[in-house]
């Protein structure tokens, strides 16, 4: 047993030690040949089905329509009774509450509800379900040092990613398994020095057509691993 042990330390060891010596863009295209082996996330037409769990115990439950070629968003959630509708369609945007666009002010701003949110939700949903080939987005900068760290146990391939100003101000660092490159955890900082933001504990795949999304996403502040929810990806589909 020790020297089955021993050969797969040594194994492991020389997957880690050859990942190393990648680059960060060949790190990273590794990962997104895991994730979209065919490429076809550019052209990306689902639906996604996603249960939000609270550590209260309360759930959102959304469907989240993609279609990337014809510019077209919509996300239907349900909370407790509530039914919020929020489509883009290129530049069009309509808002749903409980079955009507007849909103009042006040309802609008006590469900949070406007165009500038729904494109905040587009951008939200696209960047998370899109990772790791959204790294490949125009803003984005990857540091060319490939890092090595172990985050709660497990060591990983990690990039450190910034964006320009107009794209974004957090510090992102994404954990990639040394052996499959999937991507595993993501971490961002408003702050590094201040040790805020959040982690996102990824696991589970779902398969929607050939791309590998991760199923399951746990949130948890940095500070001090306070639980925040999670994520469920409880289907996916392709747009018929």
């Amino acid at each position: 047993m020790t020297k089955y042990f021993i050969i797969l330390v040594f194994f492991l060891g020389m997957q880690i030690s050859k990942a190393q010596n990648l680059t960060a863009p060949e790190l990273l295209d590794k990962a997104i040949a895991y994730h979209d082996p065919d490429k076809l996330w550019s052209v990306f037409q689902g639906k996604l089905f996603i249960t939000m769990n609270y550590p209260d115990g309360k759930e959102r439950h959304s469907e989240v329509e993609i279609d990337l070629p014809k510019e077209h968003f919509e996300i239907t959630s349900k909370t407790e009774g509530t039914i919020i509708k929020q489509t883009l369609d290129k530049e069009e945007c309509t808002l749903n509450l409980n079955g009507t666009t007849s909103i009042s002010e006040e309802a609008l701003k006590t469900h949070r509800l406007s165009c500038e949110r729904a494109n905040f939700m587009k951008n939200y949903y696209l960047y998370l379900y899109g990772l790791p080939m959204k790294l490949k987005d125009k803003g984005t900068n990857l540091d060319p040092k490939v890092q090595t760290k172990t985050f709660k146990g497990k060591e990983y391939l990690v990039l450190k990613v910034t964006y320009d100003e107009s794209v974004g101000k957090d510090v992102w660092y994404f954990y990639f398994d040394p052996t499959s490159y999937a991507l595993e955890v993501y971490q961002f900082f408003h702050d590094e020095s201040k040790n805020d933001g959040e982690y996102i504990l990824l696991s589970d795949l779902e398969n929607v057509g050939t791309i590998k999304m991760p199923k399951v996403r746990a949130w948890y502040y940095n500070k001090d691993d306070k639980y925040l929810g999670t994520d469920i990806l409880t289907k996916g589909i392709p747009l018929e």
